[in-house]
């Protein structure tokens, strides 16, 4: 590897470093902290100094330049947590009380951007509000109630609000759709709550969390309403929607976006379909069934499957009867070269999202509200996200397929 080379003024400035630290008194990690502060107290103090002068219009015993009748008028003390300790400031102060501080507001116990981005971190990460609490007062020697974790937090909940109502790409090539289910305490009771979860492919491969809702136990009308959310905020179509086998599913996407074609989830239905089998059986019976779903095509998935029945339905009847009932969307993915079949048979790509989201919050048994919940999950979306960066590799074969398949429905232009 090439030798790194330091900049002409990468070099000045550790030259500087090294003279000013040359000329004071540090022995140890205590005595650095120290120096943090004070110099976190120094350009601090010095902003709000800044401020004041703004607002007054003339700088400290200028009063010849002087064109107001209101003045300084001294100093008052303020505590502010940082990550190197508390930090105690001056905060100057005008005669009529008029001027309102920018840099660090009135009720203000933390440094911007210090404190607070790390206890949204380690909120965001599945911490709780104690661990929070105890890993403050053990890393940085501050106390931290519960109180002031909780309004930190509460800060996020506009980021929230505007992040659920951003406008969205006009045309999905894949919208993958699944529920989870937390714990919230509601009126004195714990309840169940289902966060609804919406992941979209554009048609440039990128994949993004469209959308992610608080309501009761999954519900066909709930996912309704998300849909009409989707449409809402600028999406005119989606391809292809893969869902789980939850009644109603499909009628409600059908309501609001009537072209999409519906794939239900084959693993979901395995598991459905297979889930009273006995152990003894289990095997030979996934080993014919898969000769259903990894069929070559349709016809060819239904003779299978007509096989299957032959051989199983005086011991599980419900099995083949169940495939048959919801083939229609089952075998959707059918139609598709293999690249487009396996991206969408399975909502394999949302629940490895669910899975990540299950980590972080495996801490909290219940949440107390739904407004906790969606903070905690909304920071770890940001967090799972901020991977997401490149699209699949195969996605040119997949989107020269759609081009086709889709062809009277992809503007030319995109």
């Amino acid at each position: 590897m090439p030798k790194y080379k330091a900049t002409e003024e990468e070099r000045a400035r550790k030259q500087q470093i090294r003279e000013f630290l040359g000329s004071i008194d540090v022995k140890e990690f205590g005595d650095m902290r120290t120096l943090f502060k004070e110099m976190v107290a120094e350009v601090v103090g010095a902003g709000l100094e800044g401020e004041l002068e703004d607002d007054l219009g003339y700088s400290k015993h200028d009063y010849a330049n002087k064109e107001t009748e209101n003045s300084r008028n001294g100093y008052s003390s303020k505590s502010l947590k940082t990550s190197y300790g508390e930090v105690d400031l001056k905060i100057p102060r005008d005669r009529n009380g008029e001027f309102e501080l920018q840099l660090i507001k009135k009720n203000q116990t933390t440094l911007p951007g210090d404190i607070e981005d790390k206890i949204l971190s380690m909120y965001g990460k599945g911490m709780t509000t104690s661990d929070i609490e105890a890993h403050i007062q053990d890393i940085y020697g501050l106390d931290c109630s519960d109180t002031t974790i909780s309004r930190i937090t509460d800060k996020i909940l506009p980021l929230v609000k505007e992040w659920q109502s951003r406008p969205l790409e006009s045309i999905y090539a894949v919208v993958f759709m699944d529920a989870i289910n937390f714990n919230v305490r509601s009126e004195g009771r714990i309840i169940k709550k289902a966060v609804y979860i919406a992941i979209g492919i554009t048609l440039d491969g990128t994949r993004d969390v469209i959308g992610m809702w608080i309501g009761e136990n999954e519900s066909a009308k709930f996912w309704l309403s998300a849909m009409n959310s989707l449409k809402n905020r600028g999406v005119e179509d989606i391809l292809i929607a893969c869902v789980d086998g939850l009644t109603g599913f499909a009628d409600a996407i059908d309501a609001v976006f009537p072209e999409t074609e519906i794939q239900r989830c084959i693993i979901h239905q395995i598991r459905y379909t297979t889930k009273f089998v006995s152990y003894k059986d289990i095997k030979l019976l996934m080993a014919d069934l898969k000769r259903v779903y990894t069929a070559v095509d349709e016809k060819t998935a239904l003779s299978e499957l007509d096989t299957f029945d032959e051989k199983w339905s005086s011991k599980y009847p419900k099995i083949a009867t169940s495939w048959r009932d919801n083939w229609s969307t089952l075998s959707t993915y059918f139609k598709y070269p293999q690249a487009v079949r396996t991206l969408i048979y399975t909502t394999n790509n949302i629940e490895g999202f669910n899975r990540q989201l299950r980590k972080v919050t495996k801490n909290k048994g219940v949440f107390p509200t739904d407004d906790s919940l969606l903070k905690m999950l909304y920071l770890a979306t940001m967090d799972i996200t901020r991977k997401w960066t490149g699209r699949r590799k195969d996605w040119g074969v997949i989107r020269s397929q759609l081009d086709v398949f889709f062809a009277e429905r992809i503007p030319d232009n995109m």
